[in-house]
């Protein structure tokens, strides 16, 4: 409880930022796992060590849907502690990307959060399933948003699919959320759709989006990282190719006040009039 009171105090002006965009092996959770240990030292070794790691979706197995139910994890604990365990060692906010995990003999793409002590603070089940990928024929939806704090600070999560729904986000910044965190897994052709839709999440909320993709060829899908990192404004901070790297760049997270009092948006919302 002691840590908790002090990460509360803590309120930075500033977070580095890393993003680790990577290849993922289809049906392959050792492959996965090893190249995943490399680039979270190589991120944590860097000159200027980011407060803050973001993975891309379903890092561990890929899209591996039909053979899904044997790839998860039990309650994704293997992934979990090793997570936990860097975090705490390395002093680093984790945002796991998303993971297989089989919970009640469902299967679900679960985003666990960890701050900087090892301590899991948030767990987001995807909760809009992909109809075109049939992830519905295989996978469990989550029920419910998440918002999660680290550093005293208010964040959402969302996967992929998910930035498709304005309401989602919008919900999120309703509750405070000052970031959104996104894991993805998202293809060629609609590279111009992931941009726009990152950049109009960010606008219209007035909030950080920063999102990772993965890259690579896997089962006949070829996908074109881009993770980006996405201030209030809409501008884009950092954007990364179509190859295996880690993006970074630091953000000022005084930004979100500062852009949300001079175009009072949320103060000038109608919802009775929505419905």
């Amino acid at each position: 409880m002691k840590q908790a009171t002090n990460q509360a105090k803590r309120l930075p002006d500033r977070w580095r930022i890393a993003l680790v965009q990577c290849e993922i092996d289809l049906g392959n959770p050792g492959n996965n796992r090893a190249r995943m240990e490399r680039l979270l030292e190589r991120a944590a070794s860097a000159a200027e060590k980011p407060d803050l790691i973001l993975l891309p979706e379903l890092w561990n197995t890929g899209y591996a849907l039909t053979e899904i139910g044997e790839l998860a994890e039990p309650e994704g604990r293997e992934s979990r502690e090793w997570l936990a365990a860097f975090a705490q060692r390395q002093g680093i906010h984790v945002i796991g990307g998303s993971i297989a995990e089989i919970r009640s003999g469902q299967v679900y793409n679960t985003m666990p959060v960890f701050n900087r002590y090892g301590e899991e603070v948030a767990a987001y089940s995807k909760i809009h399933l992909f109809r075109l990928m049939e992830e519905d024929q295989f996978l469990q939806a989550g029920e419910r948003c998440v918002t999660f704090e680290l550093d005293g600070l208010l964040a959402g999560a969302a996967i992929c699919y998910d930035i498709r729904f304005p309401e989602l986000a919008r919900s999120l910044a309703l509750r405070g959320a000052k970031l959104l965190f996104v894991a993805a897994e998202w293809p060629h052709p609609r590279l111009n759709h992931w941009r726009t839709l990152l950049a109009a999440r960010a606008i219209e909320n007035q909030m950080y989006v920063i999102a990772c993709n993965r890259t690579g060829i896997s089962g006949g899908e070829a996908f074109f990282g881009h993770s980006m990192i996405i201030d209030p404004w809409g501008d884009i901070v950092a954007e990364g190719g179509e190859a295996e790297e880690i993006v970074t760049a630091s953000i000022d997270l005084t930004q979100v006040d500062q852009v949300r009092r001079r175009i009072p948006v949320f103060a000038d919302r109608r919802p009775q009039l929505y419905e």
